[in-house]
C-alpha cells in the first residue's frame, strides 16, 4: 500500500512504521458525546499568527510525524481553549436530559454523581471551555473545567482517581488506576488535549491522506510547525486537519479541524499557556471538603479487566462475521463499508420502523431535538432518516439499519443502497 502524500521523501515502508500499521476506516475526531448522539439518533481555517511566524528549519511531514511519535513530556502544565461547533441546533433541556440519563446509566445501582467524569467531561461536545491540565509522569495528572461560577476538575494520584465539582459540592472516587495500563485523569474516549486529538486524527492517515507541513507558527509563546491533513476523496465532510507541533518538545499544541463545507472549525483545541517545569506537588492532592457528597466508583482495576475481555470478545465476533460473510445482524457488532475518510460504519438496531415512534413519550426534548434534524430520505435499501451535524451523518433506515460517518447525506444513500 502506498504511503500517504508527503512534501518529503521517505521510502513506503518507514511511512508505514510510523502509523504502526493503522490503515483503518478514519476516525471521527469529535468529543465522546457527539459520536453517541449521531450513532444513537440520527479549506482551512486555522487560528494560527499570520505575521511573524518563526524561522524553523526545514522539515519533512515524515520527519514531523515521527517527531510527534516520539515526544515524551512527562511533567508540563497549561491552559487549553477547546471550542466545538457541529452546528447543532439549540439544545435547550435536552443537554441536562443527556447528562442526567448519562449519570444514571454510568452509576447504575449505585446513585448518579454530579462529579462523574464518564457524563461530566462530555460538556466539551459543545461550546467554548477552558481547561487547566497538569501532569507529572504517567501516575500523576489533573484535568479541570473552569467554569464562570465553578470549577471541576478530575485528579489521578497513584492509584486513586478523583473528581470534584464545586457547584454541586459532590465528588466520585475510584481505586485502583495504578493497576489500569494507561489510565489518565480524564475518560480515555474523551479528548481534552491537542495531543489526544492529534493523535487521532493521525491514526486516520493512509493511503486516502495527503499529509504535508504548511509552515510554522507561534502558540502559547512556542515555536511551532503546522502538519497539514487533508482528505484526498471526495465525499467526506472533513475539510482539512491543521496541527501545530511544538518545534523543541514535539508535544502537539494546537489542533484545528474545519469541515469540507467551509466556515468556523468544527472543533478548534489549542494551548493559550503552556510549561515544562514540573507541577509543584500539591497540585495532585485532594482531600474532599466537609459536607461533599462523596460517591465511590468501579474499581478501575476490575473495569480495565472488563474492557480487555470485551475487546477480546469483539474480536472473536468480527473474526466470525468476516468467515460467514460479515451480515449484519442485531446486536451484532459494526461492520464498514469503504475505505478512508469514506469509510461508513454500520450496525443493526433491530427496531423496524426507523425512529422509535415512543421516543416524545420518553423525553419530548429528545423527539424535538431528532424532528430538527432529520430529513426524509429514499433509495434502493428503502426509506429512512438521514441525521446531521457539520461533520458526522447517519442515516437510520425503516428497516432498523444505521449508518454513520463523516461523510455526506449522498455519500451515506450510496453505502446503504450498497450494503442492501
Amino acid at each position: 500500500m502506498a504511503p500517504y502524500e508527503s512534501d518529503g521523501s521517505t521510502p513506503a515502508g518507514e511511512a508505514e512504521d510510523v502509523r504502526d500499521g493503522r490503515r483503518t476506516a478514519a476516525r471521527y475526531v469529535v468529543p465522546v458525546a457527539v459520536v453517541g448522539v449521531a450513532a444513537a439518533t440520527i479549506g482551512l481555517v486555522p487560528a494560527f499568527a499570520g505575521s511573524g511566524d518563526p524561522d524553523l528549519p526545514k522539515i519533512s511531514a515524515q520527519q514531523l510525524i515521527e517527531k510527534i511519535a516520539k515526544s515524551d513530556v512527562q511533567q508540563m502544565s497549561g491552559t487549553v481553549k477547546v471550542s466545538t461547533d457541529l452546528g447543532l441546533p439549540n439544545l435547550g433541556g435536552l443537554e441536562s436530559s443527556l447528562a442526567s440519563g448519562a449519570l444514571s446509566q454510568g452509576a447504575g445501582d449505585k446513585g448518579g454523581s454530579a462529579a462523574d467524569p464518564t457524563s461530566k467531561l462530555l460538556e466539551l461536545a459543545s461550546g467554548t471551555h477552558t481547561l487547566r491540565v497538569a501532569a507529572d509522569g504517567q501516575d500523576k495528572q489533573k484535568v479541570s473545567l473552569i467554569e464562570k461560577a465553578a470549577e471541576y476538575s478530575v485528579i489521578r494520584n497513584g492509584d486513586q482517581v478523583w473528581a470534584y465539582d464545586s457547584a454541586s459540592n459532590e465528588a466520585y472516587h475510584a481505586t485502583g488506576a495504578g493497576d489500569h495500563k494507561g489510565a489518565k485523569a480524564a475518560p480515555e474516549d474523551v479528548p481534552t488535549t491537542p495531543k489526544d486529538f492529534a493523535e487521532e486524527a493521525l491514526k486516520a492517515a493512509d493511503k486516502t491522506t495527503s499529509v504535508t507541513v504548511d509552515g510554522t507558527a507561534q502558540v502559547a509563546g512556542r515555536d511551532a510547525y503546522k502538519l497539514l491533513i487533508k482528505p484526498k476523496q471526495s465525499g467526506t465532510t472533513v475539510g482539512a486537519i491543521s496541527i501545530a507541533v511544538d518545534a523543541t518538545t514535539g508535544l502537539p499544541l494546537k489542533f484545528t479541524l474545519t469541515p469540507a463545507s467551509g466556515g468556523a472549525a468544527v472543533v478548534d483545541a489549542g494551548f493559550t499557556q503552556v510549561s515544562f517545569t514540573k507541577p509543584a506537588a500539591s497540585t495532585f492532592d485532594f482531600t474532599p471538603p466537609k459536607g461533599t457528597k462523596v460517591t465511590q466508583g468501579d474499581d478501575l482495576k476490575d473495569e480495565g479487566k472488563a474492557r480487555a475481555e470485551g475487546t477480546e470478545k469483539s474480536a472473536r465476533g468480527a473474526e466470525k462475521r468476516a468467515q460467514e460473510g460479515d451480515k449484519a445482524a442485531p446486536g451484532a457488532e459494526p461492520r464498514t463499508i469503504g475505505e478512508g475518510w469514506n469509510a461508513v460504519v454500520v450496525f443493526d438496531t433491530g427496531s423496524k420502523g426507523g425512529v422509535p415512534s415512543d421516543a416524545s413519550s420518553k423525553d419530548g426534548a429528545v423527539a424535538g431535538f431528532l424532528g430538527s434534524l432529520g430529513d426524509q430520505v429514499k433509495g434502493k435499501f428503502g426509506s429512512g432518516t438521514v441525521f446531521s451535524t457539520r461533520l458526522v451523518n447517519a442515516l437510520m433506515t425503516d428497516d432498523g439499519k444505521v449508518y454513520a460517518g463523516a461523510v455526506t447525506k449522498d455519500a451515506l444513500v450510496k453505502a446503504a443502497d450498497a450494503g442492501k
